[in-house]
């Protein structure tokens, strides 16, 4: 039964992966089997939903990356909510797509109550976009804690501008 099943699985594994060349549509490719100037032609697969441009549109919230955190909080505030189911749907609609999230925290406490901090405010956001149905394989999360601060000084407002998940997709990272 196995010597004959073995063969049967091979040829139809042969079989299902063989292609025919007829595909007109997509990016040209030069054909070097010396049959005719012809071209071959390949298709990319495409991006769905928003589409890739989205993320780097001003106008498109998908551009916006960074959620905003209170002070010693790592609670998603309500105004941050659409931007946060806007990457989640383009992460179900585009699969191939992974997320880094960096959490950071601004100056204040000791390097490693903020290192702490910054992972639970970068897994906040991952899990917010995991249950509106992004796949978990395609997000990772990391804390940088202070060490990448958008602002310097030490003022408040510039304290808020450092309490935040910053969200990076690949390419980005």
């Amino acid at each position: 039964m196995k010597k004959l099943l073995l063969p049967a699985l091979l040829s139809a594994l042969l079989a299902a992966c063989s292609s025919t060349g007829t595909d007109t549509a997509g990016a040209k490719v030069e054909d070097r089997t010396g049959a005719g100037a012809g071209v071959a032609t390949v298709t990319a697969p495409s991006m769905s939903g928003s589409g890739i441009a989205a993320l780097t549109d001003p106008n498109n919230i998908l551009s916006k990356r960074s959620v905003f955190f209170d002070f010693d909080s790592f609670v998603i505030k309500a105004e941050a909510k659409p931007l946060v189911e806007a990457h989640a749907r383009f992460l179900v609609q585009n699969p191939q797509m992974k997320m880094l999230i960096q959490g950071n925290t601004d100056e204040r406490g000791s390097r490693e109550y903020n290192l702490a901090l910054g992972q639970k405010r970068a897994d906040a956001v991952r899990q917010a976009l995991t249950l509106l149905g992004a796949k978990d394989s395609q997000i990772e999360s990391v804390s940088l804690g202070e060490e990448k601060p958008r602002c310097t000084e030490a003022t408040e407002s510039c304290y808020a501008q450092n309490r935040r998940g910053d969200m990076l997709y690949s390419g980005e990272f």
